[in-house]
């Protein structure tokens, strides 16, 4: 039977989703702010940005640099709309891949 340990990025970034990381922390990002509570001219950028990122040989952020270069604001709005699971997703996020 082979011990599972945990990941560690300093050691290496194997068995590390990142990108599967960002993708559920950008998901929860993009639902909340889908309400107009949560809505503003900031997250429209930010909108406007993952969508640059997706496309094709383009040189800009992707979307793993997106979330992390915006936990501050991504925990704030997690914060303010008691998402529990999007705060747990943006820690592991954190901790394993920014």
């Amino acid at each position: 039977m082979t011990a599972t340990r945990p990941s560690d990025r300093y050691s290496s970034f194997s068995g590390i989703d990142c990108e599967g990381n960002a993708k559920v922390v950008v998901e929860h990002v993009l639902a909340l702010i889908a309400q107009p509570a949560y809505a503003n001219c900031f997250w429209d950028r930010f909108v406007l940005r993952l969508a640059e990122a997706g496309k094709l040989g383009a040189r800009k952020a992707d979307e793993l640099c997106l979330a992390c270069s915006h936990t501050y604001y991504i925990e704030e709005l997690f914060e303010s709309a008691g998402d529990a699971v999007g705060l747990a997703a943006l820690a592991r996020l954190e901790d394993e891949c920014c």
